[in-house]
């Protein structure tokens, strides 16, 4: 059983995701250790249950420890299952979260996978799902991944309630050398719940404002929607290259909007081809398939999810500094 430190690196629920993920597809079993021990609240957290939880009922794992604030557990991957699955995560957790830790066993099932699932869509400290849709998923099908991901209805914090399905044909994914792409229109979409219609206006007419300054057009749609919670937010992106940012009570629109922009302009001045955030991501999958792509920083979240890929996979994962980083899987 491979033994895996929970607090290596950056210590946070990646790891763990990341772990039970790779043991799906490789059928090796994992203890992990340690759990979050770094972290205000050690051990499990509620939505890191429902995810590995999932991921058992994907692979007919068996499991133990696997319970809120547990900092041990133990995971035995069976076979990968076909079907219709659904996940409430019955909070605000997030959605893209969950969908990342189970996606590397859809894509190796043994027919078409989909997955339902309920929570946040746009919540803090995790992609939002136009970023994982858009940039995340935009660059897997490079590795030859096909998955659809459909949007049913938003979820903000506290209340969640949000819907996603992503819907996965399997098959053997492939080397992908992500080089970077060309200048284009940045596109986006900003969007409240629950707020006047000028919020999601400003925030679209911020961060357009602060692109064209930077020397970049964008073209940023608008949803002005009515959900269980109240919230805002914004996503842009350009090829494999993402931001966002959400709005919070006494934090201006304009703010939120001109947040995204600086971010992700910080990317597009780079003639790297994917955005640090789209790196941390992409490793088991460089891991699995093979490949290359450069990143202006190698974050301590890579670091990580190459330190714990290594322990599932033959194939190494080596980082250059040359100007900019480069990761090859040879």
């Amino acid at each position: 059983m491979i033994e895996i430190d929970g607090s290596y690196g950056e210590g946070g629920g990646q790891i763990v995701r990341t772990s039970v993920a790779l043991s799906a597809v490789t059928g090796k079993p994992v203890r992990i250790t340690r759990i979050r021990q770094g972290r205000p609240r050690p051990g499990l957290a509620p939505q890191h249950v429902q995810a590995i939880s999932a991921l058992a009922r994907l692979c007919s794992a068996k499991t133990s420890g696997v319970t809120p604030r547990s900092s041990e557990i133990s995971f035995i991957p069976g076979d990968i299952c076909s079907g219709d699955f659904q996940v409430d995560i019955g909070t605000a957790g997030s959605v893209t979260l969950l969908m990342q830790c189970l996606l590397p066993a859809m894509l190796r099932a043994e027919g078409p996978v989909s997955l339902q699932v309920s929570g946040g869509t746009d919540v803090a400290w995790s992609p939002t799902i136009d970023y994982f849709n858009q940039v995340f998923l935009a660059a897997l099908a490079r590795f030859g991944a096909r998955a659809n991901l459909t949007l049913r209805r938003r979820g903000y914090y506290p209340q969640g309630q949000g819907s996603v399905l992503l819907q996965v044909e399997p098959g053997v994914l492939k080397p992908a050398d992500l080089g970077p792409e060309g200048p284009g229109t940045v596109s986006g979409v900003s969007h409240c719940s629950n707020l006047p219609e000028h919020v999601a206006l400003r925030q679209a007419e911020a961060a357009a404002s602060c692109l064209l300054e930077a020397g970049y057009e964008a073209l940023v749609d608008r949803e002005v929607l009515s959900l269980p919670s109240m919230g805002s937010g914004i996503s842009l992106w350009q090829g494999h290259k993402g931001a966002s940012a959400l709005g919070k009570r006494g934090l201006p629109a304009e703010k939120v909007g001109r947040a995204a922009a600086e971010e992700i302009v910080a990317e597009l001045r780079s003639p790297c081809a994917v955005d640090v955030h789209l790196a941390d991501q992409l490793i088991p999958y460089l891991a699995l398939a093979g490949g290359s792509f450069t990143v202006r920083e190698i974050t301590m979240h890579a670091r990580t999810n190459i330190w714990t890929a290594g322990h599932f996979l033959d194939r190494r994962i080596y980082v250059a500094e040359d100007g900019v980083f480069r990761v090859d899987a040879k």
